[in-house]
């Protein structure tokens, strides 16, 4: 199994599906560096010798911003969101949607699991 920026690619795997496993890399840019690093993206992972996979660490290193650097990165860039107290700052802090979403329902994946609130007796249950 081929490592590069310490990612462990799938062998049985053509090399650009493989390049798309690196946090960063996505179909465009793994063909891209295929391109540019003279290797045939339809060869599976397994059958990259040293030197491409040096070449295409190289071109990763030099020309994209991915894996740890990127992480590191865009939590600077939401930290940075927070500090200032910006609306998205706030949503970030707060846990709630950041782009507009309505949070009335449909917010499940940031709000975590409903949790139930007791509700108020009514009228009716006072008499």
């Amino acid at each position: 199994m081929p490592r590069l920026l310490g990612v462990d690619i799938p062998n049985d795997k053509p090399t650009w599906i493989s390049l798309t496993y690196i946090y960063g890399v996505g179909n465009k840019v793994s063909l891209e560096l295929c391109r540019k690093a003279g290797v045939n993206p339809q060869a599976h992972a397994r059958e990259l010798h040293e030197d491409e996979l040096a070449r295409i660490s190289a071109l990763l290193d030099k020309d994209y911003v991915c894996e740890g650097q990127l992480r590191r990165q865009i939590s600077q860039n939401v930290a940075r969101l927070k500090d200032i107290a910006c609306y998205r700052g706030i949503r970030h802090r707060r846990g709630l949607p950041v782009r507009g979403q309505r949070t009335r329902t449909n917010a499940r994946t940031r709000k975590g699991p409903k949790k139930t609130v007791a509700g108020k007796k009514g009228v009716k249950d006072m008499k």
